[in-house]
């Protein structure tokens, strides 16, 4: 994700080449200009406006093409926004569950505070992971129950971590280490791990409707082929740069709205899931008191991209 000052207008203007959905988009401008300025031409000297278009249907059908994409761009934001909603509960969850076993575990069974320190933020990982490309099993901590490289048997090691953490509370309330009222107050925040996890798993596997995105694309594609024709008569040679302006304002916002609709990946404006994943572990480490691995004690910052 992109950290940057949203009222500096000069320092975003300065970065603007630093985007990657902007380098891809200016490739494709370029194509666009020189298809425009073959069509301004071709119209101006040697066929003297014959293939002139009325502008007034075609000024109706920009109107239309601008409520899809400020629909498609609202789609894709809202995809982005739950993904971010999602993990802001399990940062949120994660934290209420390590203070309420710091609130019952004894200050000096050092055992069960490190276990649920250790597995709460492996769930993290491990989520971010199947989110993306896979569970990156050296980022877990090793647990009395195991060490990481066993989880690798378990198709999806989220629910695995989750039902340990699960089973190692019905074992202390067997043992009246947690009471009843205890037992039914930690379940909503446990509960809360893998509707999260599937929260997350709806969002990436349920990518816009093909049909929806490919007619967009489409209409787009006919809007700036046909553009040249309507404006060459009236603007001459300004016709190429106002080609390129329009096909700028089409394709960005779509390529935008085509980046942020996938929210987990690893584009530069994607979530910092690692970021968010490694401050719950030293969240749930300081909660209950227990000392994190050297290379988790500082937050890395990766995955954020600052603007200066």
């Amino acid at each position: 994700m992109i950290i940057y000052n949203s009222k500096d207008w000069l320092q975003a203007l300065a970065h603007f080449h630093t985007s990657f959905t902007i380098r891809q988009l200016l490739r494709r401008i370029i194509l666009v200009g020189l298809y425009g300025a073959l069509v301004t031409v071709a119209e101006l000297h040697f066929f003297a406006s014959k293939f002139h278009i009325d502008g007034t249907f075609f000024s109706l059908m920009g109107i239309l093409l601008s409520l899809l994409l400020v629909f498609r761009t609202n789609t894709a934001y809202d995809r982005f926004w739950e993904g971010r909603n999602q993990w802001g509960q399990l940062v949120n969850h994660s934290r209420n569950l390590a203070v309420m076993m710091n609130a019952l575990i004894p200050d000096d069974d050092v055992a069960n505070r490190r276990f649920f320190a250790r597995t709460i933020a492996n769930f993290a990982l491990a989520l971010k992971g199947n989110l993306r490309t896979g569970v990156d099993f050296t980022e877990l901590e090793e647990t009395d129950d195991g060490k990481p490289d066993e989880l690798r048997r378990y198709g999806h090691v989220p629910s695995r971590i989750s039902a340990l953490l699960l089973r190692r509370i019905q074992e202390m309330h067997r043992f009246k280490l947690i009471s009843d009222p205890d037992l039914i107050n930690l379940k909503p925040h446990h509960q809360a791990l893998l509707d999260i996890a599937g929260a997350c798993e709806r969002i990436r596997k349920t990518p816009i409707p093909f049909s929806y995105s490919f007619f967009i694309k489409l209409f787009i594609t006919v809007y700036l082929l046909v553009f040249p024709f309507v404006i060459t008569e009236a603007y001459q040679y300004l016709a190429i740069p106002a080609m390129v302006l329009a096909a700028y304002a089409l394709m960005g916002v779509q390529m935008i709205a085509d980046e942020i609709e996938e929210p987990f990946g690893l584009d530069c404006n994607d979530l910092p899931l690692g970021q968010i994943a490694r401050n719950i572990r030293l969240n749930v480490h300081e909660i209950l008191g227990v000392e994190p691995a050297p290379t988790t004690q500082v937050a890395a910052e990766a995955e954020y991209m600052k603007v200066h």
